[in-house]
């Protein structure tokens, strides 16, 4: 079962300045919730209990954020504000949070490998919290879709969807052989392909479930693309070896590594769920 999620939260958040100069861009508001806090949700909502963040210099927020405010809790005892503080405060007493420093910024891969000591020998799932995804109605979240079809498969999976052509130099790039409706066996991958080198239009997001042996795969990868050590070169190694898939989920991404998703993200939470709980 996969019982442990983490989150690379360690980046600067430059596209985000000068909000993110003193915050952590994880921290920003889609409407009255933090962008992080949607991803331990999504991820609570398939059955983890276990989070570990690498943060960095400055995330000290991240942190906070998960811990129990006494002298605020104290200020809003007994008046109709205490309820704004459930959602935060179910987390808090029904999961385990953990933490360490990556000290260099060196790419995905190098945050991922830094997070071992939280994760141990255990299967385990990354979400990167800059994608924002909402579940199709009815149907289970993105992560939960994927933690039931690692019980079936038993190796490690990506989630990819359908990108412009002219925009794979922003993602990594699979192809692979199709195994069922939406799901495919990798036997290639490209990290930030141009377009006429990108294998498909199928590109990964930001949610992965990986077995604990991408580790060892990560402890010996070179640096790749812009000189950091790349996940999709560790996950490359792993499938040609073994089996890595990709699945095309149901659900809808928005990018809020970027302003104009998270504009967007803002906008579809205030029409689609913040309106709606205060009828």
């Amino acid at each position: 079962m996969i019982k442990k999620c983490l989150f690379p939260v360690a980046g600067y958040g430059t596209r985000f300045l000068p909000a993110t100069k003193a915050m952590p861009k994880e921290i920003l508001p889609i409407v009255n919730k933090p962008l992080v806090q949607y991803g331990v949700e999504e991820a609570s909502e398939a059955g983890i209990q276990d989070f570990g963040f690498v943060t960095g210099r400055g995330k000290r927020a991240i942190e906070d954020h998960f811990d129990i405010s006494y002298e605020l809790e104290h200020q809003i005892a007994g008046t109709g504000k205490e309820e704004h503080l459930k959602s935060i405060r179910t987390l808090i007493n029904n999961h385990h949070f953990s933490f360490t420093r990556q000290n260099e910024m060196k790419g995905l891969g190098h945050a991922i490998l830094t997070g071992r000591t939280l994760i141990g020998d255990n299967a385990f799932a990354v979400i990167l919290a800059d994608d924002f995804c909402v579940a199709e109605k009815n149907q289970d979240g993105v992560l939960a879709q994927m933690v039931k079809l690692y019980n079936q498969f038993r190796c490690s999976i990506v989630a990819i969807e359908e990108v412009p052509i002219d925009e794979t130099h922003k993602y990594g790039v699979i192809a692979g052989e199709p195994m069922k409706d939406g799901l495919y066996r990798i036997t290639d991958m490209v990290e930030k392909p141009p377009k006429d080198k990108a294998p498909s239009n199928l590109a990964i997001i930001g949610r992965y479930i990986l077995t604990p042996d991408i580790f060892d795969i990560l402890e010996r990868t070179a640096p790749g693309k812009g000189g950091e050590i790349q996940i999709t070169d560790a996950l490359l190694e792993q499938a040609k070896s073994g089996c890595v898939l990709a699945y095309q989920f149901k659900g809808r991404r928005f990018d809020c590594g970027s302003i104009d998703g998270f504009v967007e993200a803002t906008n579809y939470v205030y029409e689609n769920v913040y309106r709606k709980n205060k009828k």
